[in-house]
């Protein structure tokens, strides 16, 4: 199939390029940018004018709920939700039932993944076997089955031997572990510590939780020199050991999540169970500071989270309702909001969305590494058509994934996903 997206402006953050043109595409990659050939004969035109086209969003935090939890998230829902929000690829945690701790599981997602030819889907593998935090997984084997690095999701190593065996195995190989910082201990609460959990009579999380691990992933991070990704900071003061870290050297890389970006503990409003979230939801400075390091580069992406969960299972007192909401669909529009809020420019915008986590995922990639957040002739024609004008509202009616709790529902937001691309193929259009 011949495609071509006319009238665009094209944006490519990897590379710098920036004009208004066309994209045109056959056999699944991007044969010209710029102007089309002059014997360029496609199939299917799309028009583009007055809106962006840039590379397909890329997401490392998306939970499809595949295998174990159809009840809250259908792998086929899910992957729908990822092409209307503009996301080609994205990395699903281990944590699944069963964990993704054996090749065959990883294997058989990844299958099942392709059969809908929609979002490409990049398995993490469990760090350790059923996420207990005890024995290594064969690392080496889940690497050849597919997946692009190593996680305990939200469950944190009790043992820091364990830790530090791991990130030594990794290092060794050149993988990298993808940690959430949160001290086994002190991370048990449902709400951030502070006056506001105090007056509701929630158990709080302290800010020390986060930092007292990234202490400790730090030092063993300078002692083993493996690469690790820190998932969904939620503090001013892990931003800042973060920024410290990296003026150091050392070898680590960050994200921050679009609810922790724009929402604070007050967004939990009369106990609504919708803001029910892990990390959970901290104080102004601390947004404010998420907000800033994410346009400084201290965080260098921002992810969905997109944790579906069942109605019933948010139908609950705030304490007792599952953690998680839906996400990928709300990404672009968010990252537009930050953007906007803080008088950025949409090239760096998008790159937190797009070449920034295609950098995170750098040589585990394989052969996509040199078309995933990125635009470029000859490589896989991975696209999204964006629109900046507009707003929508969310609701159950607007959301095509299985779950429909977000805190933001009933917000207005601004701009669009007109169409998704992935491989040379409309996997969504907007109508």
């Amino acid at each position: 199939m011949k495609l071509l997206i006319q009238n665009g402006r094209v944006i490519d953050p990897a590379s710098g390029f920036d004009q208004t043109g066309d994209v045109a595409i056959a056999a699944g990659r991007i044969v010209a940018m710029g102007s089309a050939p002059a014997d360029f004969s496609p199939n299917r035109v799309i028009n583009a004018r007055g809106c962006i086209v840039a590379p397909g969003l890329v997401d490392l935090a998306a939970r499809l709920r595949d295998p174990g939890q159809e009840h809250a998230g259908m792998l086929k829902s899910e992957m729908a939700a990822a092409v209307a929000g503009g996301v080609t690829s994205l990395v699903c945690p281990p944590d699944t039932e069963p964990v993704l701790d054996e090749p065959g599981l990883v294997e058989m997602l990844r299958y099942r993944a392709e059969k809908l030819h929609q979002a490409r889907v990049l398995p993490l593998g469990a760090l350790t076997v059923g996420l207990k935090g005890e024995v290594l997984t064969e690392m080496v084997q889940l690497t050849d089955a597919g997946c692009v690095g190593f996680s305990q999701a939200e469950v944190p190593i009790p043992s820091t031997q364990v830790l530090q065996r791991a990130l030594q195995y990794a290092s060794t190989f050149g993988f990298t572990v993808w940690l959430r910082p949160q001290e086994l201990h002190l991370g048990k609460g449902v709400a951030a510590s502070g006056a506001l959990a105090t007056r509701m009579g929630l158990s709080g999380v302290s800010v020390a939780a986060e930092t007292i691990a990234l202490h400790t992933i730090f030092e063993l991070v300078r002692s083993t020199q493996a690469r690790v990704h820190l998932c969904r900071i939620s503090s001013a003061q892990g931003v800042d050991l973060i920024r410290r870290a990296k003026a150091e050297g050392l070898p680590i890389t960050a994200d921050v999540s679009i609810n922790s970006l724009h929402l604070t503990d007050a967004d939990m409003g009369y106990f609504d169970s919708r803001a029910r979230l892990t990390p959970v939801l901290r104080q102004q400075r601390d947004r404010d500071a998420l907000r800033a390091g994410l346009a400084d580069g201290t965080l260098d992406v921002l992810v969905s989270d997109h944790t579906p969960v069942d109605t019933d299972a948010k139908a609950l007192p705030f304490a007792e309702a599952e953690s998680g909401a839906t996400g990928m669909e709300l990404l672009w529009s968010l990252a537009l909001k930050w953007g906007q809020d803080a008088g950025l420019p949409v090239a760096l915008v998008l790159s937190r969305i797009t070449a920034d986590p295609a950098r995170v995922l750098g040589l585990s990639l394989g052969g996509l590494q040199d078309s995933v957040g990125h635009l470029a002739v000859g490589g896989v024609a991975d696209v999204c058509v964006l629109s900046t004008e507009g707003h929508w509202l969310v609701g159950d009616t607007s959301l095509r994934s299985q779950c429909k709790s977000t805190p933001f529902s009933g917000y207005e937001l601004p701009g669009r996903i007109m169409a998704t691309v992935v491989g040379g193929q409309v996997a969504f259009e907007n109508s």
